[in-house]
């Protein structure tokens, strides 16, 4: 089985990478192909409500002028996706934010292409507002028919300077937790011989077909 972890941090070598690569230790012990995506101060755009997902449903975004839809791709293709982000202002950085709007727009857009893929979000918090950020990666997760795991608190870390998140013994404890978890849970899951259940999904295109006229 596959796990991709994307870090959304535009600091390489921070605490959020340091959370993410202490979840993707126990999978990796555990005989998962792993991969670590840095997408942080890279260039991705917001998604731009356009629909052309919904035209041509071919798990692809119709703007190919960044790397997203190489992301897309290695999304698609997990059978565990794990986000990380820093709080900026309560919530997730922009580019973190991108990934959530164009993953899950393309992947409604093509029948739930996320369905019964398992999902965790990882946060990196000075002080306060991790809780929020937590939120917004996980209500993404939810609405896409993903398979969202506990651990022993919400995942998130204590610290602003780089590499002050190892002093968070609980934090630390939590991330190889929570990969221990995807671990047993994705074989749970790999053991079922049925099929996830396809979402009833109903969503159709506005009569112009930009949903943003309005």
């Amino acid at each position: 089985m596959k796990a991709l972890a994307i870090n959304g941090s535009p600091r390489p070598g921070g605490n959020t990478e340091i959370m993410l690569k202490k979840v993707l230790e126990p999978l990796e012990a555990a005989g998962w192909s792993t991969e670590y995506l840095q997408i942080g101060g890279k260039p991705v755009r917001g998604c731009t409500a356009c629909l052309k997902c919904f035209e041509k449903q071919n798990k692809r975004c119709i703007m190919e002028k960044d790397g997203m839809n190489a992301y897309l791709e290695k999304i698609y293709a997990a059978d565990a996706v794990i986000l990380g982000s820093p709080t900026f202002f309560a919530d997730v950085t922009s580019e973190m934010k991108a990934v959530i709007d164009r993953a899950g727009f393309v992947a409604l857009a093509n029948g739930g292409t996320l369905r019964g893929k398992i999902g965790a979000a990882v946060v990196a918090v000075r002080r306060g507002g991790a809780t929020h950020v937590f939120d917004t990666i996980n209500h993404m997760f939810l609405l896409s028919s993903m398979i969202v795991p506990g651990s022993i608190y919400w995942n998130l870390g204590m610290g602003r300077d780089k590499g002050q998140v190892l002093g968070d013994d609980e934090a630390m404890r939590n991330m190889s937790h929570l990969g221990q978890t995807i671990a047993w849970l994705g074989k749970a899951i790999a053991s079922i011989p049925d099929a996830f259940p396809i979402p009833p999904y109903n969503v159709e295109l506005p009569p112009e077909g930009n949903p943003t006229k309005d």
